[in-house]
């Protein structure tokens, strides 16, 4: 099935997203941790993508490499051979964390590695990398498993999605805030743009209203991340796991079919439960 196929299906369960991989027993975005998300099978994982000194494209999420790598530079500072034999911290990195045998993968290395095997999430942290990455995914034959994500705040973005992104026929979701001064703003683009899915923040569930209309014309998905750093109105993880039914449940009964979590299994667990 293509990714957007899976998005678009409204028989489906609440889509799972792994963020980052599973990475409590292995290093954050490598290549263990997406091997975990698929063999405990959930549906999408989130990688971070940045580019190195030679226009490669590897696995990152931060500016520097201080956290995961050990080392105060930019990915964008060092060649590809260099950061193909960096090896990663475990977990979430840092200093408490050891270093691993795991290395820092490459873009070309995860799409062979999850090819036909789950859908990829890519947050690309530059977006002016997205037309190499989109090219790269397509040189390799996995563009229909992938996903570009951006801002939707201006008719530039807009402009640019159309000129970028869309001709390439690859699923594209827009990030959209019902809680911001400009959501008034956001939601005319986004009613332009017409995408097939939208990752939301808001501060309480009846702004989810604003979207009715689009919704009705065009059957878009929502996201909704319950990461604890930038979940919204205390829709955490952390809560989560301390009463599902008012986290996840609630977002769920409110028309959210995706969730990006850290805690993959709890959610995953809590949707078995409510099918019984």
């Amino acid at each position: 099935m293509k990714y957007r196929e899976f998005i678009a299906d409204k028989t489906r369960d609440c889509a799972v997203v792994a963020h980052r991989g599973i990475w409590r027993n292995a290093p954050e975005n490598s290549l263990s941790a997406i091997e975990r998300a698929i063999a405990e099978g959930y549906d999408v994982v989130e990688i971070d993508v940045r580019r190195s000194a030679d226009d490669g494209l590897f696995l990152l999420h931060d500016e520097t490499l201080e956290r995961m790598g050990g080392l105060d530079l930019r990915s964008e500072a060092l060649a590809s051979g260099n950061l193909a034999v960096l090896r990663l911290r475990n977990r979430d990195g840092g200093e408490d964390n050891d270093f691993t045998l795991e290395r820092l993968p490459s873009l070309a290395e995860v799409f062979e590695l999850t090819r036909d095997r789950i859908f990829l999430h890519l947050d690309v942290k530059d977006r002016e990398v997205i037309p190499d990455v989109i090219a790269l995914a397509k040189a390799m034959g996995v563009e229909c498993q992938v996903d570009f994500w951006a801002s939707l705040k201006s008719e530039k973005d807009l402009r640019w999605i159309r000129e970028t992104v869309l001709p390439h026929d690859v699923l594209f979701m827009a990030k959209t805030r019902l809680n911001v001064p400009g959501a008034a703003a956001q939601l005319a683009l986004l009613g332009e743009l017409m995408p097939g899915v939208c990752e939301i923040y808001f501060d309480d569930l009846q702004q989810l209203s604003a979207l009715n209309d689009i919704r009705r014309r065009n059957g878009m998905t929502l996201w909704v991340n319950t990461l604890d750093s930038i979940a919204c109105a205390d829709f955490t993880d952390t809560a989560a796991l301390a009463d599902p039914d008012a986290v996840w449940g609630r977002l769920i009964d409110a028309g959210i079919s995706v969730i990006q979590t850290d805690e993959a299994a709890a959610l995953k667990s809590y949707l078995a439960a409510r099918r019984a």
